[in-house]
């Protein structure tokens, strides 16, 4: 975990030698082993992860634990070493789909832990539930299985699962409420719905409720300042489910009824001062009235904090898209290595003992990074100067402060202007 405490580079982006590493092949040799060694499972390798979610859980969520799942792509398009790829966007979009859940706290919005990762190849699902690969199911049907799979790790509060506009699915919605689950999905606004009596399109019914709509509070929206407003409506899903099938087997659409399910629908806004409509977001969820229609939308507001842990994985520090793991197996494995590490620097960034701040002031400045006057750290950044602070101690313990003097003089000679003739 240690080797993944720092950023990586698009060129550079194998695992890190420590500094008391007795060579880079030995490292390279021991990750490969560790990697393939089939006594390795994933389950094993996520019971630190959720010993930290429930241990966040008790002492950061109040009454919620609210819990965010997302996809994204992993482009391997060039590396023709890896086995198992997937056509992703596109037919020659290869790749791999990673599946995550990433716990927050209902409080602060701040993420605690990686709960779930999953790899889809050709082969299957390389799965954080179990040793063996799950067979391939369609998206949502995964996802149904990922939020009992939460439900039974221990958390010990209510778990309220947020989606995006993907599982807007009337069936899959059905059955999660069934089954006890509290959810917070984004609808589609062409969707169907009694309302007042009456059947309306979603975006009928959110013209009615134009009167209706109250501050919330201010929001930084895209580098500008805005505010939130919200309202509130009760509808009701009574339209048959439409399942796509596959042509082989008869009608490619088949439709399936289902029970009327009472939901609450909270439309959120986000507008200028001046009242110019930015974005919009059509709620559904099956929380209890207690849970105020601002707290619903302030809690999607912080769906983004998985597009984050993906941006962590990616882009911003781990840079998985270049590993050189050739099986979905061993990026498993792997991701959730680099998951602890991201989970670390996330008890870092918000601890709130005497210790924190100096600690994260020394690490953004060992990082070398330029902050914003608002933000004082940053994830990545925190990331970057933990490597530094790593390789600092482990020196130490082999060169006295004398001995680093001397070799920054030689290294970093005094520049000395030549003499006039």
């Amino acid at each position: 975990m240690q080797q993944h405490l720092g950023t990586a580079d698009d060129v550079a982006a194998g695992l890190r030698v420590l500094p008391e590493t007795a060579s880079a092949w030995a490292a390279t040799q021991g990750a490969w082993r560790f990697y393939h060694n089939p006594r390795v499972s994933l389950p094993d390798l996520a019971q630190p992860l959720l010993t930290q979610a429930r241990a966040a859980c008790a002492a950061e969520c109040k009454e919620y634990a609210l819990v965010l799942h997302d996809w994204s792509r992993l482009g391997y398009k060039r590396h023709g070493g890896k086995r198992g790829r997937i056509a992703l966007v596109r037919r020659d979009d290869l790749g791999y789909e990673l599946q995550s859940a990433v716990l927050v706290s209902d409080q602060s919005g701040a993420p605690l832990a990686p709960l779930y990762v999953g790899v889809r190849d050709a082969e299957g699902v390389q799965s954080s539930r179990r040793a063996t690969p799950l067979p391939t199911r369609p998206p949502l049907d995964e996802l149904s299985r990922t939020m009992g799979h939460v439900g039974g790790i221990g958390l010990s509060k209510p778990v309220v699962h947020i989606v995006d506009r993907e599982a807007d699915a009337v069936r899959q919605v059905r059955r999660w409420h069934r089954r006890g689950r509290q959810f917070l999905i984004r609808a589609q606004d062409i969707r169907l719905v009694h309302h007042d009596g009456r059947e309306a399109h979603l975006s009928v019914v959110v013209r009615q409720l134009r009167e209706q709509f109250t501050v919330s509070r201010a929001v930084d929206y895209r580098g500008q300042r805005a505010v939130q407003y919200v309202a509130e409506t009760a509808v009701v899903l009574h339209r048959p489910a439409k399942v796509r099938r596959p042509q082989t087997q008869g009608r490619q659409r088949q439709y399936v009824a289902g029970a009327p399910l009472a939901l609450r629908l909270v439309v959120s806004q986000v507008r200028t001062v001046d009242g110019r409509l930015l974005a919009q977001w059509l709620l559904w969820t099956n929380l209890p009235p207690t849970v105020a229609a601002a707290t619903v939308a302030l809690w999607y507001y912080w769906r983004w904090r998985i597009e984050s842990f993906f941006k962590l994985l990616k882009s911003a520090g781990q840079h998985v898209e270049q590993w050189q793991q050739e099986t979905a197996a061993a990026m498993a494995k792997r991701l959730l290595v680099a998951a602890q590490a991201c989970g670390l620097v996330w008890a870092l960034a918000r601890a709130t003992t005497p210790a924190a701040e100096p600690t994260r002031t020394l690490l953004i400045r060992l990082s070398g990074r330029w902050m914003k006057r608002h933000r004082p750290y940053t994830a990545p950044a925190l990331l970057a100067g933990l490597w530094v602070l790593l390789a600092m101690v482990a020196v130490l313990d082999d060169y006295s402060v004398a001995d680093l003097r001397r070799v920054a003089a030689h290294a970093f000679p005094v520049w000395q202007p030549p003499t006039e003739r």
